[in-house]
C-alpha cells in the first residue's frame, strides 16, 4: 500500500445490518452485533493502511425513531464499543473523539464517552471518531446557535468561524477525503454536510456485516486511482 495515495480521513457509513439479518432469518439484533464485531477489525485495518483518522457513523439523530427495544440494545453495544476501543486506544496512542449530541444518552454511555475522550485527549498518532446521535443538519443548527451566543465577539461570520464550532474542530484533518457507504444505498443522509464538500464517495453493494477488511482495502485502492481537483 506504500505506493498508493492513502486518504488522511476516511468515513464509513455502516448500513444494512438489519437487512443482512432479515435475509439470513436472524434477529435484527444479530445484524447489529455482527456489525459491531466488524468495526473492531476495520479500526485495526485503517491503522495498518496508514489512515490517520477513521470516522464511523454509529447512530443518527433519526435513529431514535426506532423501537425502544432496538435503541436500548444499540446503546448497550455502544457502551461495550467505547470500553473496548478505549483499551486499545491507550495502547496505540489513538485519540477518541465523539461527534454529535451527548445530552440524549443515558448517564452510563455519556460518562463512558466523556471518559474515553478525556483519557485520550493528548494523543495524536491516530484518531477514532465515533458519530453517535449525529446528524448533519443538527450539527449545523448547533453551530448557528453557538455563533448566536457569541455574537458580541463575532462581528463577521466566515468559514473559519464555522469551522471553529463544528464537532470536528479538534481534528487535524476535519474534512474527510473518502466516504464509504455500505448496502448499495447511494445517498449521504446528510453526513458532515459542511466538511464533506470535496470528499470522494464509494458506495459498495455489500451489507455492513459483509464489508470485510479486504473490501475496505479495495476501496482505498479505488480512491488512490481517482484525481481530486477541488474545483480547480
Amino acid at each position: 500500500m506504500e505506493s498508493l495515495e492513502i486518504p488522511k480521513h476516511v468515513v464509513i457509513i455502516p448500513d444494512g445490518n438489519r437487512r443482512w439479518a432479515k435475509e439470513k432469518g436472524l434477529p435484527t439484533f444479530e445484524g447489529h452485533r455482527r456489525g459491531f464485531e466488524l468495526t473492531t477489525k476495520l479500526v485495526k485495518k485503517a491503522k495498518s493502511l496508514g489512515i490517520k483518522i477513521l470516522t464511523i457513523w454509529g447512530f443518527s439523530t433519526e435513529n431514535w425513531n426506532r423501537s425502544k427495544k432496538e435503541v436500548g440494545y444499540l446503546m448497550k453495544l455502544y457502551e461495550t464499543m467505547i470500553d473496548q476501543n478505549l483499551k486499545q486506544a491507550l495502547k496505540e496512542e489513538t485519540r477518541i473523539i465523539h461527534i454529535g449530541r451527548k445530552n440524549r444518552f443515558g448517564d452510563v454511555l455519556r460518562n463512558k464517552i466523556i471518559r474515553a475522550e478525556d483519557k485520550t485527549k493528548n494523543f495524536s498518532k491516530h484518531y477514532l471518531v465515533i458519530a453517535l446521535d449525529y446528524g448533519g443538519r443538527d450539527e449545523m443548527l448547533r453551530v448557528i446557535n453557538k455563533i448566536k451566543d457569541q455574537k458580541s465577539k463575532i462581528k463577521n461570520i466566515n468559514e473559519m468561524n464555522i469551522n471553529n464550532f463544528l464537532d470536528t474542530k479538534d481534528l487535524p484533518y476535519p474534512d474527510p477525503d473518502l466516504i464509504i457507504r455500505t448496502s448499495g444505498e447511494q445517498r449521504t443522509s446528510g453526513f458532515m454536510i459542511w466538511q464533506a464538500t470535496y470528499a470522494e464517495y464509494i458506495f459498495v453493494k455489500e451489507y455492513f456485516p459483509d464489508f470485510s477488511p479486504q473490501l475496505f482495502e479495495r476501496c482505498i485502492r479505488e480512491y488512490s486511482q481517482r484525481q481530486r481537483r477541488f474545483g480547480k
